[in-house]
C-alpha cells in the first residue's frame, strides 16, 4: 500500500540500501512508519463515510450503530483516524501473513512426498532433517493455514467490535440528528394540520351538501344544482391544496414556502360563503381590517376559523347557527366561535379532538392561547393570537 512505500522512504536513510526491501525488519519498520501517515490522511471528513460503507459491507455491523455523513469536529475525526489506523494496521498484518504463510505451508505439506524439496534449499533439510520431523511437516503446514484463518477471523471480529465505538455517532452527531428529526417532525406536523383543516372542512361541507341535496332531489332541483356547484367548487379547491401539500412531502422542502396558505385577508369571505352553502347559518362580526394583520397571524387565524366552522358542521349538523367574532383585543387578535349544543349532546364531544388539538398547537406556536368547551348551553371557542413579533413573518 502507498503508506508502506512512503514509510520505506523514511526508513531508507537509516538502513543499508540493499536491506530496505530484503530485510524483514526493515519492511516492518517501513510498515510502522506508514501508520501515522494513514492516521493523518484519515482526519479528512470524507474518510468516515468510506470507512462506514466498508464496515457495513464487510463486518455485518448494524446500520443504526454507525454514523452517517462526514466527520465533523475533532472528536469524530480523531475516532475516524483511530479506526482507519487500526483497520490498515490489522489489514496489513493479515495481508502479509496471507502472502507468506500459504506458500510456506504448501512446501511443508509437500515436503515428505517430493524428494526435490528434501534435497533443495526450499525443503530446509537442516531444520527438518530427522525423518520424524519430515513426517510432521504436513501437520505443521495445515496448522499454519488454520492459524492464518483464525488470525483473520480474530482481526475481523476485533474490527467489528470496535467499529461502533470508533465510527458510531458522537454526541455532536446525535444532537445534529435529533435537531434534524425535530425539524422534520415540525414540518410533518404542520402538513398534518394543513391536511386535517383543509380536507376535513371540505369533507364535512361536501357531506352535508350531498345529504341536503338528496333530501330535496325530487321537489327542489334548483337547490340541488346549487349544492352540486358548491360541492364542485369545494372539491376543486381542496384538490389544489392537497396537491400542494403532497408536493411538499415529495420534495422535502420547507412547508412554509410551498404549502397552501390562505389567509383571512384573501379568503375569509369565500370561506364564509362556502360554509353557508353547506347549511350552517353563520353570523360573522369582523371588527378589524384583516389586510392589516401580519401574514403569519392571518394565515393561522384563517385555519383556526376554518376548523371552528368544520367542528360546527361536523357536530352541529345542517342548520346550526354559528356566531363568529374576529376582533382586536389590545395587542392580540381575538377569534371567538360559538354555536348552540344540541339537547342530547354530551359535555365532551366525540371524534378524538384532533381539530381542537390542532387549534391549540397553532395558537401555542404563535405564543397565544386557545380555550374550548361547553358554556351556558353553547359550545364556545376562544382564541387569542399575539400580533407583536410577527409583523414580518
Amino acid at each position: 500500500m502507498p503508506y508502506v512505500f512512503v514509510g520505506s522512504l523514511i526508513v531508507s536513510p537509516l538502513v543499508d540500501e540493499d536491506q530496505i526491501l530484503g530485510s524483514l525488519s526493515s519492511q516492518l519498520a517501513a510498515f510502522a512508519a506508514g501508520l501515522p501517515l494513514a492516521a493523518v490522511t484519515a482526519l479528512f471528513p470524507l474518510t468516515r463515510p468510506m470507512s462506514v460503507a466498508a464496515v457495513r459491507a464487510l463486518c455485518a455491523v448494524p446500520h443504526d450503530s454507525l454514523a452517517e455523513g462526514p466527520a465533523r469536529g475533532r472528536v469524530a475525526r480523531g475516532r475516524t483516524a483511530a479506526w482507519f489506523t487500526l483497520h490498515l494496521g490489522l489489514g496489513g498484518v493479515i495481508s502479509g501473513m496471507s502472502l507468506g504463510l500459504p506458500p510456506f505451508a504448501a512446501v511443508l505439506i509437500a515436503l515428505p512426498f517430493f524428494a526435490v524439496f528434501q534435497d533443495s534449499r526450499i525443503g530446509m533439510p537442516e531444520v527438518f532433517g530427522e525423518p520424524w520431523m519430515v513426517a510432521l511437516c504436513p501437520v505443521i503446514g495445515c496448522a499454519c493455514l488454520v492459524a492464518l484463518a483464525a488470525c483473520a477471523a480474530t482481526a475481523g471480529g476485533l474490527l467489528a467490535r470496535w467499529a461502533p465505538a470508533l465510527l458510531g455517532p458522537t454526541p455532536a452527531d446525535r444532537l445534529a440528528a435529533a435537531e434534524q428529526r425535530a425539524a422534520d417532525l415540525a414540518v410533518r406536523n404542520r402538513l398534518a394540520r394543513e391536511l386535517h383543516d383543509s380536507v376535513g372542512h371540505a369533507l364535512s361541507a361536501v357531506t352535508l351538501q350531498a345529504s341536503a341535496a338528496r333530501r330535496v332531489l325530487d321537489h327542489d332541483p334548483e337547490f340541488v344544482r346549487e349544492a352540486l356547484a358548491a360541492i364542485e367548487d369545494t372539491t376543486r379547491r381542496t384538490v389544489g391544496e392537497l396537491d400542494a401539500v403532497l408536493g411538499v412531502l415529495r420534495e422535502a422542502d420547507d412547508a412554509r414556502s410551498t404549502a397552501p396558505a390562505p389567509t383571512l385577508a384573501a379568503d375569509l369571505e369565500g370561506l364564509l360563503r362556502r360554509t353557508r352553502a353547506s347549511g350552517l347559518r353563520v353570523s360573522a362580526d369582523v371588527g378589524m381590517e384583516p389586510a392589516a394583520l401580519p401574514p403569519l397571524v392571518s394565515r393561522e387565524a384563517y385555519r383556526i376559523v376554518q376548523e371552528a366552522l368544520s367542528n360546527a358542521l361536523r357536530h352541529g349538523g345542517d342548520g346550526t347557527a354559528v356566531t363568529l367574532r374576529i376582533t382586536l383585543d389590545g395587542p392580540d387578535l381575538a377569534v371567538t366561535a360559538e354555536n348552540p349544543l344540541p339537547p342530547h349532546a354530551p359535555a365532551t364531544r366525540p371524534g378524538g379532538g384532533h381539530g381542537l388539538r390542532g387549534i391549540a398547537d397553532r395558537a401555542r406556536l404563535l405564543g397565544g392561547t386557545a380555550d374550548a368547551g361547553p358554556a351556558d348551553g353553547a359550545w364556545r371557542l376562544d382564541v387569542r393570537l399575539p400580533l407583536k413579533g410577527h409583523a414580518h413573518a
